[in-house]
Order: structure tokens, then sequence, then C-alpha cells
């Protein structure tokens, strides 16, 4: 099979393409033919090797994708080849197969194609479990998502919405914000153009409910400041490069609970919380959610791909087709 590989540590110019042997699916396995596979910024920082957890040299990249199952292994009860699924690993997704655990994908709901689907479970998932899981949003709740222009940030943005929360959408520029409003925020700040501290709370009057934030940088701590009392702060990601340093006196007077959210952790404590999770986006699909994708690449431009969201130009997901070229 054809797979993209990262042979040396580096950026996306790094990464090839080579042809690799086919996975063979072992006890308590699958093995998925993938259609279309998702980039996320930790794609990016697994590559040069400055994510969480290194992977070793040589690998196939990609945490996100879409296809139908191929081949299972003894014990897989779940799914039959032919089954349409979605699923997330560490790596391995931007290749023509992957073997994976059976706990690591789940039936695509009616509504997505692979393309959106690829591009759906972990960023919503990640919006679910940031709003819901640990941000105990109700309706009626301002929400502030930093980085809403983004894969996450839209998601996020979508679901807040559709939860009946008041959306502030925190972007970098006004057409950044604009992609927002019209996937259902009500209101919207330019951060580079404007204060964002004195905006949300022009905005809210007592401040912001809940924050969530898959950007870190220099905007973290103005928008902490501007949580109301008893608020909600939920950390997603540092996309920015920067970790922010937050004066927990902040914390203190204003009885802030801070939050995090890392998926791979997040599925291995709180399985219940990610199966819930599922099940109620299923419904939401049913009503029409889907993620907005505004760049599809094919595999061979697999590195053009990820030098997108490494630069930050990407609105919504980008997402790769296994399709021939």
């Amino acid at each position: 099979m054809r797979a993209a590989r990262v042979e040396a540590y580096g950026g996306p110019d790094r990464v090839v393409i080579r042809e690799i042997p086919d996975p063979e699916a072992r006890a308590g396995q699958l093995v998925v033919d993938i259609e279309a596979a998702a980039l996320n910024f930790p794609d990016v920082l697994t590559i040069a090797d400055k994510y969480q957890i290194s992977t070793a040299l040589p690998f196939t990249p990609g945490s996100e994708f879409a296809g139908r199952v191929s081949a299972v292994g003894e014990n897989v009860t779940a799914f039959r080849v032919g089954d349409r699924v979605m699923g997330s690993t560490g790596a391995g997704a931007f290749a023509e197969k992957i073997c994976v655990p059976e706990d690591a994908v789940s039936a695509i709901p009616d509504g997505l194609d692979m393309v959106h689907a690829a591009g759906f479970r972990v960023t919503y998932l990640t919006a679910y479990h940031s709003l819901v899981t640990v941000g105990d949003v109700a309706s009626g709740d301002w929400v502030v998502v930093l980085g809403a222009a983004g894969g996450v940030g839209t998601a996020t943005v979508d679901l807040a919405a559709r939860l009946g929360a008041r959306v502030i959408a925190a972007a970098s520029t006004a057409e950044r914000v604009q992609t927002c409003l019209d996937l259902g925020a009500h209101e919207g700040i330019a951060y580079d153009e404007e204060d964002l501290k004195s905006r949300i709370k022009e905005i809210t009057g007592r401040g912001a409910d809940l924050v969530v934030d898959p950007v870190g940088g220099r905007y973290a701590e103005q928008a902490l400041r501007a949580i109301r009392w008893g608020g909600t702060f939920v950390t997603v990601g540092f996309a920015a490069g920067e970790i922010p340093r937050i004066p927990l006196n902040l914390v203190l007077l204003k009885n802030v609970l801070v939050r995090g959210v890392e998926l791979r952790t997040m599925g291995i404590h709180r399985p219940d919380a990610t199966r819930q999770a599922t099940r109620a986006m299923s419904d939401l699909v049913a009503q029409g959610m889907a993620p907005l994708v505004t760049d599809v690449f094919t595999l061979d431009d697999v590195s053009k791909a990820l030098g997108l969201v490494a630069e930050r130009k990407a609105t919504g997901k980008v997402v790769i087709e296994m399709r021939a070229t």
C-alpha cells in the first residue's frame, strides 16, 4: 500500500510517500481501507518530535480517518467487513490502509460522507468533552471559543450553538470571525485587532461562563481575566506554540475552575464519557451537524496539506482523500 512516511523528524517537507506492506489484523484488531484522513495540529508536532509522546522512526503520521472495514481479527464482535467506520489513532492514518484495535473506531453516522466523517471524530469529541464532560455548559451560557476558525474551534462553535449556548467566536481576523458567525456564533472578536478582555466583558456584561482554548499563547490570560466569578476555563492545546503561564491568584480571586481535555487520555480514563459523547453527537448529525471542511488534498500532496495546518492558515478541517492521482 501507499503511505506517507516520516523517516527523519522535521517539518512537513520531510514527509515522503512510500510503498509499504499491507497491515494484517490480529486478535481484537481490524483493518480499514482508508478513503479519507483528516489533519490535526498534533500531527505537525508529531512529525517534528515535539508532541507529548514521541513516535519512533520511521512511521506513518495521521491520527484521524474514515473508510470501510476490509478484514477483522479474532474476537472482533462489533464490526464486519464492509462496515463504514471512522476512527482515531496515535499515528498511521495517512495511508491507504490501517490496522487498529476495535475500540479505536465507531460507525459513521448516517448523514456523513467519508470526507466529513474523517474530520469529525477528533474535533467533535474534543468539543463535546470541553463543553459538556468538563465544561458543564448550560443553555444560555456565554461561551468564548479561542482559535474559533480552526478545526477544534469550528467544531466547538457549532456544537455549543446547537446546545443552546451564546457563543463568542474569537479568531485572528474579521474574515475568520465571519466564518464562525456563519456557523452559528452569536458574537465575534478579531483578537489581533480588538482587545479581547474588554470586548468579552462588553458583550457579556458580567464575563464569560466558559472559555475553551485550543490555542494557548498570549490570549489565554486575557480570556481568563474576562471569565465571571465561578466560571470555567478549559485548555485543549497550544497551537500558538506557547504554553501560557497563568497567574494562580486570578484563579483564586475569581474562584475559576481550570480544566484540561486531552482526547487520548480521556478515552482511557473516561470511556463512559466517550460513549455518551458518541451517542449524543450521532443524534446531532441526524439533525444536520457536520464538520466544516475547507481544503481537500490527495495523498501525494500531504506535505502541502500539513504545511497549511502548521502555518495556521487553515479554516475548519483539512482532509486528504486516498484517491489515485
